[in-house]
C-alpha cells in the first residue's frame, strides 16, 4: 500500500509539472492526491499505525480493546487532523493577506504607485517596477503582487512585446522578493510555522542571494528594450461610483494593511500562536476602518466595484486550494514511512545541502515551486532552528520557479495574461534567471561555508 499512495502522488506531481499539456488544473489534481492518499492510508490504518505510531497507539487505548473502528478513531483524531491543522494555517493566512490587498485595491490604495511609472525612460520603468514588486512581494503573496503590477503596466505601456518583458522582469521580482521573508510566500510561511526559521535570521541569511537573482536578470533584461517608450499616462481614476475615500484615507487604509503585516513576525514572537492569528487580526481591523471611511455608500447600498481581475480572484482560490491537496498528499507519504527512507538514503549517498538545493532548482524549474519546497521540507526528519538547509532549498526553489515561468504561480499567471509561449520566455528571460541564480547560489555557499 506504501507503492501505491508514493505512485499516487508522484503520477500527481507529473501530472501538476504538465499542466500546460494536459490542461488539467493542478489544484484539482492535489486535492484528489491528497484525499484518495488518506482513504488508501486508512484502509490500512493497522498496519501503518502498528509500524510507525505503536507508543502513541497503546497510549491511545488506554485499556481498551483495539479494533478497526477504534484504529480510524485514531488514524482521525491523532494522525490526520494535525496535517489538516497545518495546511489550515497557510491557507488561512493566505485568505487573510488576500482579502487585505483586495480591500486596499478597491479603495485604490494602490494607485498612487502608478504615478511612479510617469516616465518614457524604459530603464526607469524597468528598475521602478522591479523595485516596488520586489518591496510588495516580501509582504505580500506572489500571485496577488505579479497580477497586481502587471494591470497597472498594462495600462501604461501599449506595446505587446514590451509589455512580455516588462512582465517577465515582475514576474522574476515578485519570486525573489517573495522568497526574501517568512510571509512572502507558502514555502516560508511553512517553514515559519513548523518552526524550522525565524523571521530575521531567514530573511538577513537570503538578502544578498535574492538581490542578486532578482537584479542580475533584470539588468541583462533592460538591454532589450529601447531606450524611450510610447507609454499612455496614467491619471489618478476618480472613484465617484466606487469609493469617496481622500488621498490622507487612502494612505490610512494602507498603512493599517502593509504596516499591519509587517507586524505579524512580533506578534507570533510575543504571543507564540499562529501567524494566521496575526493576519486576521490585521484584516477585522482594515475592515471596520473600511466600513467607518465608506459608510456614505454602505448606507446608500451601493455596490462597491470589484476591480481586482478575475484571474486573481479565480487563482486565489485555486491556490489555497492547491496548498491544502500538496500539504496532505505529502503528509500521509510522509506517514507511510516512505520520507523517512528516502532521506535515509540520500544521507548515505549524497550528504550535501548544496547538491539537495541544486536538484531541488531543477525540479521546481518544471514541477512547481511549492510542492517541490514542501518536498524537500518533509523529508527531512528532524527539525532544527535556522538550519542552512531550510535557506538553500527556499532559494533554490525559487529561483528555479523563474527558469520556465511554469514553477511559480506568478509565472504561470504571466503566460495566461500575455499570451506567452515557454518557448519565448526561455530564451529571452529563463537563462538569464540561470545566471542570476548561479551567482547568488555562489554567494550564498561563500557566506555560510
Amino acid at each position: 500500500m506504501t507503492l501505491i499512495i508514493v505512485a499516487i502522488i508522484l503520477l500527481s506531481f507529473l501530472l501538476i509539472a504538465t499542466e500546460k499539456i494536459t490542461n488539467v488544473n493542478k489544484a484539482a489534481i492535489a486535492i484528489f492526491a491528497g484525499t484518495v492518499g488518506w482513504v488508501l492510508y486508512i484502509c490500512y490504518g493497522t498496519d501503518f499505525v502498528m509500524s510507525q505510531h505503536y507508543g502513541e497507539y497503546a497510549s491511545f487505548l488506554d485499556s481498551a480493546t483495539s479494533s478497526s473502528v477504534v484504529v480510524k478513531q485514531f488514524i482521525a483524531k491523532r494522525i490526520f487532523l494535525p496535517y489538516v491543522g497545518e495546511a489550515a494555517e497557510i491557507v488561512l493566512f493566505l485568505l487573510a493577506t488576500m482579502t487585505i490587498v483586495e480591500i486596499l485595491n478597491n479603495n485604490g490604495c494602490f494607485d498612487f504607485l502608478s504615478q511612479l511609472l510617469k516616465t518614457r525612460n524604459s530603464k526607469r520603468m524597468l528598475w521602478s517596477l522591479g523595485i516596488i514588486t520586489f518591496l510588495i512581494s516580501a509582504n505580500l503573496d506572489n500571485l496577488t503582487t505579479t497580477v497586481m503590477m502587471i494591470t497597472m503596466m498594462h495600462e501604461v505601456v501599449p506595446s505587446r512585446r514590451q509589455r512580455m518583458i516588462f512582465g517577465s522582469a515582475i514576474v522574476v521580482a515578485a519570486n525573489a522578493g517573495g522568497a526574501l521573508t517568512v510571509i512572502g510566500n507558502p514555502e516560508g510561511l511553512v517553514l515559519w510555522n513548523i518552526g524550522a526559521v525565524s523571521a530575521t535570521n531567514f530573511s538577513m541569511s537570503l538578502i544578498i542571494p535574492c538581490i542578486i537573482a532578482w537584479a542580475i536578470p533584470t539588468w541583462m533584461l533592460g538591454r532589450m528594450l529601447p531606450g524611450r517608450l510610447d507609454t499612455e499616462w496614467v491619471v489618478m481614476p476618480y472613484r465617484g461610483d466606487d469609493t469617496n475615500l481622500n488621498t490622507w484615507q487612502r494612505l490610512l487604509m494602507l498603512f493599517v494593511g502593509i504596516g499591519g503585516l509587517w507586524f505579524i513576525p512580533t506578534f507570533h514572537n510575543i504571543t507564540k500562536l499562529s501567524p494566521f492569528l496575526g493576519a486576521l487580526c490585521v484584516l477585522s481591523i482594515l475592515w471596520i476602518v473600511n466600513e467607518i471611511f465608506n459608510h456614505k455608500l454602505m448606507n446608500a447600498d451601493q455596490m462597491i466595484q470589484r476591480r481586482t481581475p478575475r484571474v486573481l480572484q479565480y487563482g486565489v482560490i485555486q491556490m489555497m486550494l492547491y496548498v491544502m491537496g500538496v500539504m496532505l498528499a505529502l503528509g500521509v507519504v510522509k506517514e507511510t514511512g516512505a520520507t523517512k527512507l528516502l532521506w535515509d538514503f540520500l544521507q548515505e549517498n549524497i550528504n550535501s545541502v548544496w547538491i539537495y538545493g541544486v536538484i531541488a532548482g531543477v525540479v521546481s524549474s518544471v514541477l512547481d515551486t511549492f510542492a517541490t519546497a514542501m518536498s524537500f521540507i518533509q523529508i527531512k526528519q528532524n527539525i532544527e532552528l535556522n538550519d542552512i538547509y531550510y535557506k538553500v532549498i527556499a532559494f533554490c526553489v525559487m529561483s528555479g520557479g523563474n527558469v520556465l515561468a511554469i514553477g511559480s504561480m506568478s509565472g504561470i499567471a504571466l503566460l495566461k495574461m500575455e499570451r506567452m509561449h515557454i518557448g519565448w520566455y526561455f530564451r529571452n528571460v529563463g537563462w538569464k534567471c540561470v545566471l542570476g541564480t548561479a551567482v547568488g547560489f555562489m554567494v550564498l555557499m561563500l557566506v555560510n561555508l
